[in-house]
C-alpha cells in the first residue's frame, strides 16, 4: 500500500488540487463551464508531466470529464474525438510501422556516404539533411527509428574505442534527433502539432459563408511556403552548433565505409517491394500536397497505410502491434480539450490573463507577443511531447491572437513551430528519446548543447516572422 501511494502520489496530488479549485470560489471573468474546463486542463497538464498514470488514462479520464463535470452528452464527446487531425495522426503511425518494416537502413547509409563522401563531419551533416528531409514528410518518430540503425552501423564500423566512439556517437546523433526535431515544423505531416493547430485555426476562424476567414484555412502547401524555409535555415547553423559542441578525433571514415559497401553488396540489389514502398509513399505525399485541402490529410494518411495493406508490404498484425493507439487516443482527448476551452470561453480568459502580465513590458502584441509565445510554448514543449503542448496551448494562444489584433495565423504557426525546441531534456521529442536508448548519450548532453540550439531556432524564427512572412502574405 505504502508503495503504491508513493508511486501514484501525483495522482492524488492532482485530485487534491483539483478538489480544492471545484470547491472555492469562481474567479471573476470566467464562467463556471470555463472554470470546471480550467480545472480539468490544469489536471491534465500535471499529469502530463509527472505520468503518475498510463497517458491514454488520462485521455480517458478527459473524456469522463466532460461527460460529468461538463454534463455534455456522450454522443457529442464522442463526436469531438474524431477530427481530421486525429486521422491524420493515425494514419501517419500506421505509415511509419510499414516504412520501417522495409528494413532499409545500411543501404540508406550507403546512400548518405555516396554523396558526403568519408570526412566525418560530412558524413554527419550528411545525415541530418536526410533525416531532416525525411521527418519533414513523415513524423521524427519515424525517421528517429529508421535512421538510428544507420548511425549504429556506422558507429560499430568507424573503431573498437569507446572514448572515440562515444565522441563519434554524441555527434551523429544528435545530428539524427535535432534535425528530426526541427523539420517537424517543416510541413503539416512532420508532427502531430501541425495538424492539431490546423484544426484549431479551422475550428476557431474558418466559416465557409465568411470570405474574410479563408485566410486562415491553411493547405499543406500554404503550411510549406511559410515553415519550410525556416527549417532549412536552421538546418547548417545546427549543424555548426554541434560540430563546435561535440569534437571528434575521427575525422576519416574510410575503412568503416569500405566494411559498409562490402555488407550491403552481401545483401544483393533492392527487391521489388522497396521500390513500390518508396513508390507509395510518393503516391501519399502527391496526395497531402495536391488533394488534402479537398477531402483532408487525415483522409490521404489513411489511404497510404490503406495501399501498403492492400499490396502487401505490411500486415495488420504489424500496424496493431506496432502503432501506438494510446497515442491516437490521447491526441483526441487533448483535441477534444481544447475545443471545449474555447466553447466555455475559459481559452480566452486565460488569454486575457496572460495578455493583463505581459502589457507592462510590452510584449501584449506584435513581435514581442510572438517572442513571449515563442518562449512560454518552448518551456511547456521541453516538460511535455509536443503534440499535447500545442493541444493545450492552442487554444489560448488563438484567444491572445484575437485579444490583441495579433494575425492568429501568425501566432497559430510560432506556437507550433517553437514546440518543436524540445533540445533541454531526453523526453522533449519522441526522437531524443528514441536516440537516447542507444546508450551512448547523457541527460547532461542535452543540456550543453541544447540553449544554443534554442537561441540559434529563436533568432530564425523571429526574424522568419519579422521579415519573411511579410513577404509570403502572412
Amino acid at each position: 500500500m505504502i508503495h503504491y501511494l508513493r508511486e501514484k502520489r501525483w495522482f492524488f496530488f492532482t485530485l487534491i488540487i483539483q478538489a480544492a479549485m471545484l470547491l472555492g470560489p469562481i474567479p471573476h471573468g470566467v464562467s463556471p463551464e470555463g472554470w470546471r474546463v480550467l480545472i480539468m486542463t490544469v489536471g491534465a497538464t500535471i499529469l502530463f508531466i509527472t505520468e503518475p498514470i498510463p497517458l491514454p488514462a488520462v485521455a480517458l479520464l478527459i473524456i469522463l470529464g466532460q461527460v460529468f463535470l461538463l454534463g455534455l452528452d456522450s454522443s457529442l464527446v464522442a463526436k469531438s474525438l474524431m477530427k481530421d487531425s486525429v486521422l491524420f495522426i493515425m494514419g501517419s503511425l500506421m505509415l511509419a510501422v510499414a516504412l520501417v518494416k522495409q528494413k532499409l537502413d545500411k543501404r540508406l547509409a550507403l546512400l548518405i556516404i555516396r554523396v558526403t563522401g568519408s570526412n566525418t563531419y560530412s558524413i554527419a551533416f550528411g545525415i541530418s539533411i536526410f533525416s531532416g528531409i525525411l521527418a519533414s514528410f513523415i513524423g521524427e518518430h519515424t525517421v528517429a527509428a529508421m535512421m538510428l540503425p544507420v548511425a549504429m552501423s556506422l558507429l560499430q564500423l568507424a573503431t573498437e574505442d569507446e572514448n572515440q566512439r562515444r565522441a563519434l556517437a554524441v555527434l551523429f546523433l544528435f545530428s539524427i534527433s535535432y534535425a528530426c526535431a526541427m523539420a517537424g515544423i517543416g510541413t503539416p505531416s512532420g508532427g502531430a502539432r501541425n495538424a492539431i493547430m490546423i484544426d484549431y485555426l479551422r475550428d476557431f476562424f474558418y466559416a465557409t459563408d465568411d470570405p474574410a476567414t479563408y485566410e486562415y484555412n491553411v493547405s499543406y502547401l500554404k503550411w510549406m511556403i511559410y515553415a519550410y524555409p525556416v527549417f532549412l535555415i536552421q538546418l547548417p547553423l545546427m549543424h555548426l552548433i554541434l560540430r563546435h559542441a561535440f569534437k571528434t578525433e575521427l575525422k576519416d571514415l574510410g575503412p568503416a565505409v569500405a566494411k559498409l559497401k562490402e555488407q550491403v553488396g552481401s545483401e544483393g540489389a533492392l527487391a521489388g517491394r522497396h521500390y513500390l514502398a518508396i513508390l507509395l509513399f510518393l503516391v501519399t505525399l502527391v496526395g497531402w500536397v495536391g488533394f488534402s485541402s479537398y477531402v483532408g490529410m487525415g483522409t490521404i494518411a489513411i489511404l497510404g497505410a490503406t495501399l501498403f495493406l492492400v499490396t502487401g508490404l505490411v500486415r495488420w498484425q504489424d500496424l496493431n502491434s506496432g502503432v501506438n493507439w494510446g497515442v491516437v487516443l490521447l491526441y483526441a482527448a487533448a483535441i477534444s480539450l481544447g475545443v471545449q476551452m474555447r466553447d466555455t470561453g475559459a481559452a480566452a480568459w486565460v488569454a486575457g490573463l496572460f495578455m493583463d502580465a505581459l502589457a507592462p513590458v510590452g510584449l501584449d502584441r506584435g513581435i514581442g507577443l510572438l517572442a513571449a509565445l515563442m518562449v512560454l510554448t518552448t518551456f511547456i514543449t521541453n516538460t511535455m511531447s509536443n503534440g499535447a503542448a500545442v493541444a493545450v496551448l492552442g487554444p489560448i494562444a488563438l484567444s491572445i491572437a484575437v485579444g490583441s489584433e495579433t494575425n492568429p495565423l501568425a501566432v497559430g504557426m510560432v506556437t507550433a513551430m517553437s514546440s518543436a525546441f524540445a533540445y533541454f531534456t531526453v523526453i522533449g521529442t519522441p526522437a531524443s528519446t528514441i536516440v537516447y536508448s542507444s546508450g551512448y548519450l547523457r541527460s547532461s548532453d542535452f543540456l550543453r548543447v541544447g540553449w544554443r540550439m534554442a537561441l540559434m531556432s529563436f533568432a530564425v524564427l523571429l526574424l522568419a516572422s519579422k521579415l519573411y512572412w511579410p513577404l509570403v502574405g502572412l
